[in-house]
């Protein structure tokens, strides 16, 4: 049934599963650009537009374009980097490779690398909340929900009207399609959201596991299909990572995976180095975890609690998870994706209960470390209330220390 509804959403949205018209064969080309002023009243990069000095990149561009047989398709501000991103056109593979090997040496262009894709991790529809027993949510959520923590959600669009979401999105954005402010409602997005921050006590569906966090709804994937499936490309993520970064949210959740990416990876770098909790699920698929997962400093959420890994990585469940469906329903899923939204919500919960909690701190709370030398471990596993009498806030759960015998203050 739920397929069905699916089906007939896609034939009836009028294009609602919107994806760039070819993505294929591009490269992305970062020109440097002055700093733009930051204010939190200045919005999404200013007046980046009009900056001194755009029109001049963009010749720059062109130019570029021009000799290397290329053509200019789309560009982006991304000043938490200092430069424009420009989005180039090749006829092949091999003339993608061709100029970015040429390109990587003209003194004009800051850096380049090809285009790539990405996939959004866990199956949709794989019942009562796991996470809600195993965290003591209703223990927790007497000392802390969520409550001032924004949470940037990179994903496929989010139904942001449906009952258990209403009111829990301070702003949605479109980075796939060519209307910024119309985010059309997709599976996969929407699942994620509900886990971190469905509404409680509305006598509806669920209770997210931060409820009363509120979401940034940030498109850059888009459904490739009914089943929930999403794809992304390294430029509609990193036009996302750069608006997520300049609202200042506290956590970004990343359920998704692909190949190492350059220009994603300097922008997982600076919202670290600004104190954002970054999130993502482990690629079951991949060795080393997968990207961005595997980068110094990212929360990384494993499903398999056998599996041993060889990053630092959290168990979170991952199995029957009660959550939001796009239909305006509620439904279950599997995967990874929806592991790290778990742990993205309880994030958002230790983070409103210890507001200087940032950084490495976060990881050091979640979980003791594995043993010094280990060269593969299993995923650890979380013990919320232990988590939150390490962070310091005050009792929770009974102020039960669990493994907690040594409690940092932040």
């Amino acid at each position: 049934m739920r397929g069905l509804l699916l089906l007939l959403l896609a034939a009836f949205s009028g294009g609602a599963f919107a994806a760039p018209q070819n993505d294929a064969h591009e490269l992305l080309v970062m020109l440097r650009a002055p700093a733009v002023h930051d204010t939190p009243e200045a919005g999404y990069v200013g007046d980046y537009r009009n900056a001194p000095g755009r029109e001049a990149r963009a010749r720059i561009a062109h130019r570029l374009a021009d000799a290397n047989g290329l053509t200019v398709r789309n560009d982006w501000a991304m000043p938490a980097l200092g430069v424009d991103c420009y989005v180039l056109q090749a006829r092949d593979e091999s003339a993608v490779t061709a100029a970015v090997e040429a390109l990587a040496k003209d003194p004009r262009v800051e850096s380049v690398q090809a285009m790539q894709q990405f996939e959004v991790l866990g199956d949709p529809l794989s019942p009562a909340q796991p996470a809600q027993k195993l965290w003591n949510l209703d223990e927790v959520h007497r000392h802390a929900t969520g409550r001032g923590i924004t949470v940037a959600v990179i994903d496929s669009g989010v139904a942001a009207t449906h009952a258990d979401l209403r009111g829990q999105i301070v702003e949605s954005r479109d980075f796939v399609g060519d209307d910024g402010q119309r985010v059309v409602p997709e599976t996969h997005g929407t699942e994620v959201a509900g886990l971190i921050a469905a509404r409680a006590d509305n006598a509806l569906g669920i209770a997210g596991v931060a409820p009363q966090a509120r979401l940034l709804a940030l498109r850059a994937c888009w459904q490739a299909g009914a089943d929930g499936r999403a794809r992304c490309n390294s430029f509609t993520l990193a036009k996302a990572m750069q608006f997520a970064i300049d609202k200042r949210a506290q956590v970004i959740n990343l359920s998704l995976g692909g190949p190492r990416d350059v220009l994603l990876g300097r922008l997982v770098d600076v919202a670290l180095a600004r104190g954002t909790s970054v999130v993502a699920a482990v690629d079951p698929r991949a060795a080393d975890a997968g990207f961005p997962a595997s980068l110094p400093g990212v929360i990384a959420v494993a499903g398999d609690p056998l599996r041993a890994l060889p990053i630092r990585a959290f168990l979170a469940p991952a199995d029957a998870l009660p959550t939001t469906t796009v239909d305006g329903g509620w439904g279950l899923v599997n995967g990874t994706s929806f592991a790290a939204a778990q742990v993205s919500g309880l994030i958002a919960l230790l983070r409103d209960a210890a507001p200087k909690l940032r950084g490495t701190a976060v990881r050091d709370v979640l979980a003791d470390a594995p043993a010094l030398g280990s060269a593969a471990a299993r995923p650890l596993p979380i013990d919320a209330c232990a988590a939150f009498v390490r962070a310091g806030p005050g009792c929770a759960c009974g102020c039960r220390l669990a493994d907690a015998q040594e409690t940092p203050r932040h």
